[in-house]
């Protein structure tokens, strides 16, 4: 059985899934694609509609088959909140989910840090990646609970006791009937005395029109637009606060979570990220024109890689700290190429020396994607692993037959150009991709650690 950190993941066998969180707790389900929206009020499962295709909630158990979902479905995220509306989680003995396979066994557990104002957490996901299937920790909490939810799933709340604080756009058609029934003191009348609200479909807006202020400045660069990505807006919102709350700036709140670990945990798995992290502007037009005022903030936004943003704002100590965030999605052709991008460079400069191509070596490659994804589930940054092991050990246990293992490590370069230039300006990295003995190569790459990206290079002999 695997025990999961905030942003840890590990693969799914075949099959369905069964996700428990026991104690004073409901769990839910929201049902949603590459864009982190759901498609309407059938991809939210709670109480009272317990069940959508692939998924299933039975008391605290939520089950899901991930094959079974509904077309362009990509992801399951798994929620918690108290079985008393509007209870703090703090209050409760913390949530932990327990994972089992399908015939029973124990697969994983994860207990997040225990939450303190939280009404609603976002306590794991199932997510497809490439062929296959994975969970991933989370550990997102919400203090304003499903109104929270609301803004990052395209979900609106609506209380059904206060008709004039429904949306105008809802207001023309007949709300579902998603209401649970309330063991709260009854009215005299009989009525409950108070009801949770009720979860319907949303549009996200686009934050005093922050994304055409951006695509404008992209088109101008002849970059390619940009969409907003609720998940982005999440991150960016945890750490605007969290350095609000800190009085400082740095891709670390004081909470020592770092806004990658921010982006993994709101579930968008990115192949390149970048950030803007800035005090002082008080519009979203004067932090666009901040941006462009310089040449580093300018790239970044002009960054034609870039599919999605994210931004917001917090206040703290007379000052506004503002997140922005960009990112392109992580496709299951991105790893592929990412990684045949390193070989192809590393090649090169093995040409320019006069040595001969490293050939691609699956068993290689396994160990070294391996290592990456530990790092950023671990939150260490070593040659050496928690537990000891070493290059050699990580090659061998993945079936690489080489007398001779060298390995490079990076974290934070936003490319393959930006981390093989990097190797090659350290001697010591310089020195493994040059070596004439090696033969062979297995490149590793995984996004959302504490610094970023971190990459892999394992060579053979």
């Amino acid at each position: 059985m695997s025990e999961l950190v905030p942003g840890g993941n590990m693969p799914l066998p075949g099959g369905a899934v069964t996700v428990r969180v026991p104690g004073p707790f409901d769990v839910s389900a929201l049902v949603t694609d590459d864009g982190g929206k759901v498609r309407g009020d059938a991809d939210f499962v709670f109480y009272n509609q317990p069940s959508a295709p692939g998924v299933r909630l039975d008391g605290d158990a939520l089950t899901v088959d991930p094959p079974r979902l509904r077309p362009g479905a990509t992801r399951v995220t798994v929620v918690v909140s108290a079985a008393e509306p509007g209870t703090p989680l703090g209050r409760l003995p913390a949530p932990t989910l327990h994972v089992t396979a399908p015939g029973g066994g124990s697969l994983a557990r994860f207990a997040p840090p225990h939450p303190r104002q939280e009404t609603v957490l976002l306590l794991a996901e199932i997510y497809r990646r490439g062929g296959g299937w994975k969970l991933r920790a989370l550990g997102q909490g919400y203090a304003d609970g499903l109104a929270g939810i609301a803004r990052d799933f395209g979900v609106d709340v609506v209380d059904d006791g206060a008709a004039s604080a429904a949306s105008p756009a809802l207001a023309a058609g007949p709300a579902p009937p998603l209401r649970r029934a309330s063991t709260a003191p009854q009215s005299p009348a009989g009525a409950a005395a108070s009801r949770p609200p009720s979860p319907r479909l949303s549009p996200s807006p686009d934050p005093d029109g922050f994304l055409g202020l951006v695509n404008s400045a992209r088109a101008a660069a002849g970059s390619p637009p940009v969409s907003l990505d609720a998940r982005l807006a999440t991150a960016a919102r945890a750490h605007a606060a969290a350095m609000a709350a800190s009085g400082r700036l740095g891709v670390e709140g004081r909470d020592g979570v770092s806004v990658y670990q921010r982006i993994t945990a709101a579930g968008y798995t990115y192949v390149t990220v970048g950030e803007h992290l800035v005090s002082g502007p008080r519009t979203p037009a004067e932090f666009v024109e901040y941006c462009l005022s310089d040449e580093p903030p300018r790239r970044t936004l002009q960054e034609p890689g870039f599919t999605h943003a994210g931004l917001a704002w917090s206040d703290g100590a007379g000052d506004i700290y503002w997140t922005a965030l960009w990112a392109r999605p992580l496709t299951p052709g991105d790893l592929a190429r990412t990684a045949a991008e390193v070989v192809d460079l590393t090649n090169r400069e093995r040409a320019r020396a006069g040595l001969r191509p490293l050939a691609a070596d699956p068993h290689l490659t396994t160990a070294a994607q391996a290592h990456s994804a530990d790092m950023v589930a671990r939150a260490f940054y070593s040659h050496t692993s928690p537990e000891g092991s070493q290059p050699w050990d990580r090659a061998a246990a993945a079936g690489a037959r080489r007398r001779s293992i060298g390995e490079n490590i990076a974290c934070g370069q936003r490319s393959p150009a930006e981390v093989v230039d990097g190797w090659m300006n350290s001697p010591g990295h310089r020195a493994n991709i040059l070596k004439a003995d090696f033969t062979h190569i297995g490149i590793g790459f995984e996004g959302g650690g504490q610094r970023g990206t971190y990459w892999t290079q394992l060579f053979g002999a």
